[in-house]
């Protein structure tokens, strides 16, 4: 069985947890003996059987949409002529569903792909897109349209994969969680990293870890720590804005925070794996503030790593967070727009700051959530597992397609 995977995101160029889902499940296919090629957006790292295709030149300037629709035909055009031809094609989010499916009407494949988010559940993305909004919903509900399975990465995701796309047959979609290598994401309780960041090893830390976008709740978070105690630092490792706005947003809210408290610690670049290991092994608790997360593989890498999390009860975290045993998970009722927007925001908030403050006010019980994290982590969200499933999916569409 010969598997081409079409993503966006590969090394070096990974920033969020799609990416790690296409470059581990890659990883642990090939371990499995399965052949897989890669065809990956820019200039990915020049490793055997990995394609990369830069933006077309005529599109430059062009909506960031367009731009990427351009990646997509190159690709499809390339698959079309690939030798030998893939068994099975498999693409990971809406920047790749729209290659996919070309490529899967040119070769007669069946396309497989894996859903990590959804646009009609990103409504906050005109913000960053525009029109081009309108642009990459359109590509993905195709996508959906033509795909052969559609893999949700939980329970939940499936729940909203078919309430937005209700053409769907429920048996053509799976579940199969995202992973997590604990070989890699291992507890590191050395001080040089920390150290140099400005994290005092010796007080509480809560530790915020992702993207600057909507859905990752950053600002209600930050309002969240105006309500912590005294001796309790911040740490944010936190970039890539989605719009200027938000940047400012967030600025502002972090630049207040510093005006009442010390110990705000933001690092707005990308770290190493080795360093973020570390800055989350000297976390008193992780917190995932999300208002939409379909898994969040940020949560199984801070379990990994041994943190306690506080997390949102939406989306696919209580698939991982078990409330009472690995952390804490904080109710919301969010609006009904697809926007994940809290009811009632100051309830959140104040939900929010109320189990952040239990936490780091019992550190001896956090630890103990961090120690069953890290055994849960390892138990049930193997990549060895992830792979094994994704096969079945990949069997089904091949018989499907017969």
């Amino acid at each position: 069985m010969k598997i081409t995977v079409i993503t966006k995101e590969w090394p070096p160029a990974v920033y969020g947890g799609a990416g790690v889902h296409a470059v581990e499940l890659t990883r642990a296919l090939r371990a499995s003996g399965v052949d897989v090629s890669v065809h990956a957006f820019g200039e990915p790292e020049q490793t055997p059987d990995v394609h990369g295709h830069a933006e077309l030149a005529e599109l430059d300037g062009a909506n960031a949409a367009l731009r990427t629709l351009g990646v997509d035909l190159s690709i499809a055009a390339a698959l079309a002529q690939e030798s030998p031809a893939a068994d099975v094609l498999h693409s990971h989010t809406w920047y790749a569903n729209l290659a996919g499916d070309l490529a899967s009407r040119l070769t007669g494949a069946p396309h497989v792909l894996t859903a990590h988010s959804l646009e009609p559940l990103r409504p906050w993305k005109a913000e960053q897109l525009g029109g081009g909004y309108r642009v990459s919903s359109w590509a993905e509900e195709s996508a959906y349209r033509g795909a052969s399975q559609v893999v949700a990465v939980s329970a939940a995701m499936r729940e909203d994969i078919l309430r937005s796309y209700e053409f769907l047959d429920p048996d053509d979609v799976a579940v199969v969680h995202n992973g997590i290598d604990t070989a890699d994401w291992v507890r590191d309780e050395g001080t040089d990293v920390v150290d140099a960041l400005g994290i005092d090893p010796s007080r509480p830390a809560v530790v915020f870890v992702g993207r600057i976008t909507r859905q990752k709740g950053l600002p209600y978070f930050l309002r969240a720590c105006a309500s912590l105690p005294p001796e309790v630092q911040v740490v944010l490792l936190a970039g890539a804005p989605d719009t200027p706005g938000i940047a400012a947003e967030v600025e502002g809210l972090v630049a207040t925070l510093r005006e009442s408290r010390q110990g705000v610690v933001w690092v707005d670049r990308m770290l190493p794996r080795r360093e973020v290991c570390q800055v989350l092994s000297h976390a008193t608790v992780f917190v995932c503030p999300s208002v939409y997360e379909p898994l969040g593989i940020v949560n199984l890498e801070a379990m990994a790593c041994g943190a306690a999390v506080v997390g949102t009860a939406t989306g696919g975290i209580p698939e991982v967070v078990v409330d009472g045993e690995t952390g804490w998970l904080v109710p919301i009722e969010q609006l009904s727009d697809g926007t994940g927007t809290p009811v009632d925001p100051d309830r959140y908030v104040a939900d929010l700051a109320a189990a952040l403050t239990e936490a780091v006010s019992d550190p001896e019980r956090a630890r103990r959530f961090g120690e069953a994290g890290r055994v849960r982590a390892n138990q049930e969200f193997s990549w060895t597992t992830v792979a094994a499933r994704t096969v079945e999916v990949y069997e089904r569409a091949l018989a499907t397609a017969r």
